[in-house]
């Protein structure tokens, strides 16, 4: 973070799983369910996801929703009850983690790394797998699975949230978490029946992807980015103000210390005892430090905004030069 020429350095590396397989039906599963949560109540589709580990290799078989909040259901009662059945049926019920929604690309919170520390402390091999539902209506299948990096593992386990603490841990929004490479899976019957569907798809229906109709989703991109800065904004401004009355309160104990020792040296001569310095000490109370947890996730939701607005922006252009194209060439045959 400060020092990058120390982050240069060989740090520890995971290499428990090295790809995600996921077959195509836990996939659809997960679609299914985090669209269904987008459209009826706008909130966070969770869910289980069951498998197995074969060499270095994570395999997704199958996933069941998490039930809402506000049912009374323990959750944990209903998880084992879920893989017992499934288990009943020889379907595999072995625990590899647990899947989210997202809403265009902002899955990064403070809740969603709290969970995936519990995960992965528990269950080494396990996975948190993102599904962004409104960037696939729009075309781009977005389903990304990822790991906490050791040192954000580390950074959890001491619950140390401070500056100097960051900085000895090398952590930043850059390495808090590592994507692992995900692929989806079908039976031979399944991909002979999706190129039928593909065949039978009209022509017309696939003029839609010159679609330049993207300045909607770049207003939201920019307006939750406008947001995430103003918090940041907030953060920084609150840190600054704790350096300022971290400085002032050292400044103010400096000079109390000083006139401590004159009035030491004044005793001392006329024979009298010295005060020690531990009284001044305790006057002056370390001032809490604010976490920085807060700001580095902020930092990491205004950086996938950023990376988002440039793929939109970069796709746009694409098709404006080659609709312009296109119709250039229309004109000249007329």
């Amino acid at each position: 973070m400060a020092n990058r020429g120390a982050n240069r350095r060989a740090q520890p590396v995971d290499n428990t799983i090295s790809y995600v397989q996921c077959d195509g039906l836990a996939a659809m599963k997960m679609v299914k369910h985090c669209h269904e949560e987008s459209l009826n109540n706008m909130e966070v589709a969770q869910g289980a996801l069951l498998g197995l580990v074969v060499d270095d290799r994570l395999e997704i078989t199958n996933c069941f929703p998490f039930p809402k909040s506000d049912e009374t259901i323990d959750e944990e009662e209903y998880q084992l009850n879920m893989m017992r059945r499934l288990r009943h049926v020889n379907v595999d019920h072995f625990h590899v983690g647990w899947y989210q929604s997202a809403d265009v690309g902002n899955f990064l919170s403070n809740t969603l790394l709290e969970s995936q520390y519990h995960y992965q402390t528990s269950i080494e091999e396990s996975v948190v797998v993102v599904y962004d539902t409104q960037k696939s209506a729009r075309g781009f299948l977005t389903l990304k699975a990822y790991r906490l990096t050791p040192q954000a593992i580390a950074m959890y386990k001491e619950r140390d949230f401070t500056p100097e603490a960051l900085r000895n841990l090398k952590v930043g929004y850059e390495n808090l978490f590592i994507e692992i490479p995900i692929v989806i899976k079908n039976s031979a019957l399944c991909n002979i029946m999706m190129s039928e569907l593909t065949e039978q798809v009209p022509e017309e229906e696939g003029t839609h992807f010159l679609d330049l109709g993207t300045a909607s989703v770049l207003e939201n991109h920019l307006r939750c980015m406008m947001e995430r800065v103003d918090e940041l904004n907030h953060e920084a401004t609150k840190f600054n103000k704790y350096q300022q009355a971290a400085i002032r309160q050292e400044q103010e104990k400096h000079r109390m210390l000083a006139k401590n020792a004159q009035e030491n040296a004044a005793r001392i001569a006329k024979g009298e005892t010295a005060v020690p310095e531990d009284e001044i000490n305790k006057l002056f109370r370390p001032i809490p430090v604010p976490t920085r947890l807060n700001p580095m996730i902020v930092s990491g939701q205004i950086n996938t905004y950023a990376q988002h607005i440039s793929q939109f922006c970069s796709q746009s252009l694409a098709k404006l030069y080659m609709t312009q194209a296109l119709q250039n060439a229309k004109d000249n045959k007329q």
